[in-house]
């Protein structure tokens, strides 16, 4: 069953992954990132989540040490739950930047390693995006954008 999981969290995650690097960013696709897409694996997550509790096999008193964590770990289910989390999350974050990105007249060929560096190691890709997308906001020469007033 957790390989299972795993396979299949896996694929929707690269499919929605190439949809949100490659396909136009109209509703469409979008929504299908967030809800086939995001929707999906958190949906996974917590069917997965709901078993392992079932079983017995999660202590949420032990989320607070690291041996509680490679406790959880230890099992297959563990690690699809626990990747599917990531995954989730990672994708969410991809399709933040995205929009952001777009948003703030970023083309798409310069987002690409933005999203590659979060699809393949999360964090570091929305953190070198949140240094990117601060300096558009807030730079020097015309790159912040003024709120238009009703008068002007």
């Amino acid at each position: 069953m957790w390989q299972a999981m795993f396979s299949v969290t896996n694929t929707i995650a690269l499919v929605a992954w190439i949809v949100l690097l490659a396909l136009p960013r109209r509703p469409f696709p979008l929504a299908m990132v967030l809800y086939a897409g995001v929707g999906l694996l958190s949906l996974a997550y917590t069917c997965g989540l709901a078993v392992l509790i079932a079983q017995g096999g999660v202590n949420f008193t032990r989320f607070t040490t690291i041996a509680g964590i490679r406790e959880l770990f230890a099992s297959d289910a563990g690690i699809a739950i626990g990747w599917t989390h990531y995954l989730a999350f990672d994708l969410f974050a991809g399709l933040w930047i995205a929009r952001d990105a777009d948003a703030k007249g970023f083309g798409r060929l310069f987002q690409v390693p933005f999203l590659l560096l979060t699809f393949l190691v999360g964090p570091v890709g929305l953190f070198a995006w949140l240094l990117v997308r601060e300096r558009r906001a807030r730079g020097p020469g015309g790159w912040s954008r003024k709120k238009k007033t009703p008068a002007g």
